[in-house]
C-alpha cells in the first residue's frame, strides 16, 4: 500500500520530526505554500502519479538522513526508480519556483531600507563596533565522493579531500538571503566572491541609500567599501583588538547557519553519496537551504533568538518570484 502523510498518526509527531524534519501539521503548510498552483500531484518519469505531500515527505526523509532508496520502499511501497524521480522532480520544482530567493539578495522581500536599519541596529545591539553592519558572508566546504575527472581541481588543500564550496549570506533574523554555489574546492574565497558577482549585488542593495549598509566576512575576503573584514597582520594594536573581538562574536552566526543546514538534512553529510557526476549536488545543498530558511519560519532558529528578532512569516517568505 503506497504512503499517505494522512496515515501519520498524531502520537507519532516525534517520529515526524525524526523522518521529516516538521511536524505532521507544519509538513502540510509547508506543502501548500511550496505549491500555489495546488496541482496537488505528481507523475514520475515511470509515469506513476504521486500525491504532492506524499512526494514532499518523501524528498524530506531523503534529505533527512543518509539511507539507500531500497531502505525506503517497505516505509512507501514504492519502487526505487519512482522515489528517486520524485524527489529529483520536488527538488527541480523548489528550484524552479523559489531558487531566486537564493540567487539574488534583491529578490528577496525582507532586503528593503527599513530591513536593513532593523538588522544593522540588532547587530550593533550585541555590541558589533560597526555602526551599519546588516549581514555576514562566509564560505563553506563540503566533501564530495572523488569524482573521476578534475580531481585536482576539487581537491582542497586546507581539507585535504575532494570538497565544494558554496558562499552563503547570513541576516540577522536567521535566514540565508543569497548561496552561491558551487565551486570547486581549491577556489579561494576571493575569487569565489569576484565570480559570484555578490559584491555587484551589494552596490544594487545600497543605491539610492542615504547610509552605506556594510557586510562583515572572514579576512579571506578583501576590503571593499561595503564589505568590512577584521584588521589584518602581526601588529595588532590595543584598539583594533576589541574590533576584532567583538565583530567575530556576531560574526559566528553565519557558522550557525551552516550547522543547521546539515544537521537538519544530514544526507548532506554523507561524503559517499555526494557524487558530483551522477548527483544534482548544488541543487540538494541549495534546496536543503531554502527548506532550512523554511523551518527558521516555522520554528525560529539559534541566530534570530541571538540577535532577538522574529523571523519572517512563511506565507511572506515562499513567494514565488511573480508575485513579488
Amino acid at each position: 500500500m503506497a504512503f499517505s502523510i494522512s496515515k501519520i498518526p498524531k502520537a507519532r509527531s516525534s517520529s515526524s520530526r525524526l523522518d521529516f524534519r516538521n511536524r505532521t501539521w507544519t509538513t502540510c503548510t509547508l506543502y501548500l505554500y511550496l505549491d500555489p498552483d495546488a496541482a496537488g500531484e505528481i507523475v514520475t518519469a515511470q509515469n506513476v502519479t504521486i500525491p504532492g505531500r506524499e512526494a514532499l515527505c518523501l524528498t524530506l526523509r531523503r534529505l533527512a538522513y543518509p539511507k539507500r532508496w531500497g531502505d525506503l520502499e517497505q516505509l512507501y511501497g514504492r519502487h526505487t526508480s519512482v522515489m528517486s524521480s520524485c524527489s529529483s522532480m520536488v527538488m527541480n520544482h523548489v528550484i524552479t519556483l523559489f531558487g531566486h530567493l537564493l540567487k539574488d539578495l534583491n529578490y528577496h522581500h525582507c532586503i528593503s531600507p527599513a530591513s536593513l536599519r532593523t538588522f544593522l541596529r540588532a547587530v550593533q545591539d550585541k555590541g558589533a563596533h560597526l555602526t551599519n553592519c546588516w549581514a555576514f558572508v562566509d564560505g563553506t566546504t563540503r566533501p564530495i565522493c572523488r569524482p573521476k575527472r578534475n580531481q585536482q581541481l576539487y581537491f582542497s588543500g586546507h581539507k585535504r579531500m575532494q570538497m565544494v564550496k558554496y558562499q552563503p549570506l547570513m541576516c540577522p533574523n536567521g535566514t540565508v538571503c543569497q548561496l552561491d554555489g558551487h565551486y570547486p574546492g581549491s577556489y579561494h574565497d576571493a575569487r569565489i566572491l569576484r565570480e559570484s558577482g555578490m559584491y555587484a549585488k551589494l552596490e544594487e542593495a545600497a543605491s539610492g541609500q542615504d547610509q552605506d549598509f556594510v557586510i562583515y566576512g572572514d579576512p579571506a575576503y578583501p576590503l571593499r567599501p561595503l564589505l568590512m573584514k577584521p584588521y589584518g597582520g602581526c601588529n595588532i594594536t590595543p584598539v583594533q583588538e576589541p574590533f576584532i573581538a567583538k565583530m567575530g562574536c556576531v560574526r559566528q552566526c553565519v557558522e550557525w547557519g551552516f550547522g543547521k543546514v546539515v544537521a537538519e538534512f544530514a544526507f548532506l553529510d554523507f561524503k559517499k553519496n555526494q557524487k558530483l557526476l551522477l548527483q544534482q549536488v548544488a541543487h540538494m545543498y541549495k534546496v536543503a537551504t531554502t527548506l532550512s530558511n523554511c523551518h527558521t519560519c516555522l520554528y525560529g532558529r539559534h541566530v534570530c533568538s541571538y540577535f532577538n528578532l522574529s523571523p519572517p512569516c512563511l506565507r511572506d517568505y515562499l513567494k514565488p518570484l511573480s508575485v513579488q
